[in-house]
C-alpha cells in the first residue's frame, strides 16, 4: 500500500449519519486507492472529549463494517511532537505572539478588507518594544499571548478530487492558544505528515481551512496530500444535521428497531447505491470512479417516520 487515508473525529459524543456517512467515505476512497486507512482521535478540547464517547464511536464504525490499520492515534499524546513543530515554526520566523481577545479580533475584523472569519493582522507587524509592551499588559491580567502562524502567502492553491484546483486565501490563524495548548490547525497538520496521510477525505465545510493548512505543511518540511471535501448530511432547512432533527445516530436509529444494516443501506441509497448492508457494498457499487463522479450537493435527510425496517 502506498499513503494512507483517514477518519479523524473529536470524541465529543455519538456519531451522526453525516459522520458515518463520511467515514464510510474516507474508508472506501483509501481502500480503492490501495492506501491504509487510519483513525486518529482528535481529542485536542479536552474539555469536551471523553473516552467513553471515543469508544462508542470506534464501535460504530465496527458495527457498520469498517476496518483499520494499526492502532488508534490519540492527538493528546503528540504533545511533544506538536511542541517540537512549534519551535520550528518559531526558529523560521513564521508565528507571532498574538495579544487580542476575541472582542478585539471581532471589532477590527469588521474592516472591508479582511475576508469573512479572518484575523485582521492587528499584532502581525508590531515591533519589539510594542510586543513587551502588550506583553506587560496581558501579565498584569494573568493572560498569555496566543501565538499564529505568519503565513508566507495570501493565497495557496490545494487539490481537490471533487473540487478540482481550490485557490483560498491563508488566515494568520492560531498554532497555540493563550493558555498553551497547541491549536487543532497545527496539530491535526503535524499528526497527518508524522502518520503519512496523503489523502485527507472530510466534509466540504473544511475546504476553506485546506489552503492554510497547506502552507503549514510547507512551513514544516511535509509533503501536501490530496484533499476529498464530501458533501455534508443537512436537514430539510439546510442546516447542518443535528441531535435536534431526531433519530440521528446509529443507537437511537437501533434504539426504533432500525438494524445496523437498514441503517448503512440508507446512507448507500444517498449515494446512489441500492441495497447495501456494510460499507463495503458500498466501495464496490461505486469503485473509484463512482466516487469521482459523486454529487457535490448536501445530503438531505429526511427524518425517517413510516421508513420500512
Amino acid at each position: 500500500m502506498v499513503g494512507a487515508g483517514r477518519f479523524a473525529p473529536s470524541p465529543t459524543g455519538d456519531f451522526h449519519l453525516g459522520n458515518l456517512r463520511t467515514a464510510i467515505l474516507a474508508w472506501s476512497w483509501a481502500r480503492l486507492t490501495d492506501r491504509r486507512f487510519l483513525i486518529r482521535m482528535e481529542d485536542i478540547d479536552a474539555q469536551r472529549s471523553t473516552d467513553q464517547a471515543a469508544q462508542r464511536q470506534l464501535e460504530d464504525l465496527d458495527r457498520i463494517g469498517l476496518d483499520w490499520d494499526g492502532p488508534v492515534l490519540v492527538q493528546t499524546t503528540r504533545a511533544e511532537a506538536h511542541r517540537r513543530a512549534l519551535a520550528t515554526l518559531h526558529e523560521r520566523g513564521l508565528v507571532f505572539e498574538c495579544y487580542c481577545t476575541r472582542k478585539d479580533i471581532r471589532e477590527a475584523a469588521s474592516a472591508p478588507h479582511v475576508p469573512a472569519g479572518h484575523y485582521p493582522g492587528t499584532c502581525l507587524h508590531l515591533n519589539e518594544d510594542e510586543r513587551q509592551e502588550k506583553r506587560e499588559q496581558l501579565a498584569e491580567l494573568g493572560r498569555a499571548p496566543a501565538l499564529r502562524f505568519r503565513a508566507p502567502r495570501d493565497q495557496w492553491t490545494v487539490v481537490d478530487e471533487l473540487a478540482g484546483e481550490y485557490a483560498g486565501t491563508v488566515d494568520h490563524f492560531v498554532v497555540q492558544r493563550a493558555d498553551g495548548v497547541p491549536a487543532y490547525n497545527l496539530a491535526a497538520t503535524v499528526d497527518d505528515a508524522f502518520e503519512g496521510i496523503d489523502q485527507v477525505v472530510r466534509g466540504d465545510d473544511l475546504l476553506a481551512q485546506s489552503p492554510g493548512q497547506a502552507a503549514l505543511l510547507w512551513a514544516l518540511g511535509a509533503p501536501e496530500p490530496t484533499y476529498v471535501h464530501v458533501p455534508l448530511a443537512v436537514n430539510s432547512s439546510g442546516e447542518r444535521l443535528a441531535k435536534r432533527d431526531g433519530a440521528v445516530t446509529l443507537a437511537e436509529l437501533t434504539d426504533e428497531g432500525w438494524s445496523v444494516g437498514d441503517v448503512v443501506e440508507w446512507i448507500g441509497e444517498s449515494l446512489g447505491v441500492s441495497r447495501a448492508r456494510c460499507a463495503a457494498d458500498i466501495a464496490e457499487a461505486l469503485g473509484i470512479e463512482g466516487l469521482r463522479a459523486m454529487s457535490r450537493d448536501p445530503w438531505v435527510v429526511v427524518p425517517p417516520r413510516g421508513r420500512r425496517r
